[in-house]
């Protein structure tokens, strides 16, 4: 069932989600977040971008071009109708289609920035897959796994371009043994945490194309307080 919802805050924004499908959660309000952007910023790509959220978000920080690639029909079209409905048709495009392919479409070198929320689980024999397919391809690596986000970055990244990822910290290694192996040099990573004294279950992670040796571990960010409520530095991300 569709409904229409603010973007987690965002008052100024709204989402159509349907609760048979996969939502967005708060690790699409953290990416766009976390993602370098400055004035010389042209064009966007976020891949997998399901109904929108991160492609909404962006464009309340840049005016540049914005495509969004999901490759499940239905998603891409509740993404379609985020758009139209927040008036962004000018500025955000969805597209439909399996971005390995779509990827030969451009030119090389095509895009400032690169935003990604993956599908977090690797298919292995005992992975416990589930019986929606919409789930099942937004959280397990089935139409996209990290070699093949690391392989169409470095296509279509622009030299010095910018790569954003929000995942696990379990899958730091592969994350960054990639990046290296795909010429997308890791710049930034931030550890996201539920709450004090708890293990970090979110991983944001920033990477330049040919960029020069020189990682930073910026602070850590928890996102609730003991009682629940979201932390003061979330909410600044609502404002």
């Amino acid at each position: 069932m569709k409904v229409i919802n603010d973007l987690l805050g965002y008052n100024n924004i709204k989402i159509i989600q349907d609760n048979e499908m996969f939502n967005f959660s708060l690790d699409s309000v953290l990416l766009p977040n976390f993602i370098t952007i400055n004035k010389n910023v042209k064009r966007v790509l976020d891949i997998g971008c399901g109904n929108a959220p991160i492609p909404l978000i962006l464009s309340s920080k840049t005016d540049a071009e914005i495509i969004g690639v999901e490759i499940q029909k239905k998603v891409s079209q509740l993404a379609q109708e985020s758009v139209k409905l927040n008036k962004l048709e000018n500025q955000i495009t969805i597209i439909n289609e399996d971005i390995k392919i779509l990827k030969d479409k451009y030119p090389t070198e095509y895009f400032d920035i690169i935003t990604c929320n993956p599908p977090y689980f690797e298919i292995k024999d005992k992975s416990k897959l589930n019986a929606s397919d919409y789930k099942t391809i937004a959280r397990h690596e089935v139409t996209l796994n990290l070699e093949n986000l690391l392989d169409i970055s470095k296509k279509l990244l622009k030299n010095n371009g910018t790569l954003g990822i929000v995942h696990r910290p379990e899958r730091l290694i592969d994350i960054l043994t990639l990046m290296r192996k795909y010429n997308i040099e890791p710049k930034k990573i931030r550890f996201v945490y539920p709450k004090k004294n708890k293990e970090a279950n979110i991983l944001l992670v920033e990477g330049k194309k040919n960029g020069k040796k020189g990682l930073k571990i910026i602070s850590p960010l928890f996102t609730h307080k003991e009682n629940g409520d979201y932390t003061t530095e979330v909410k600044k991300f609502f404002e």
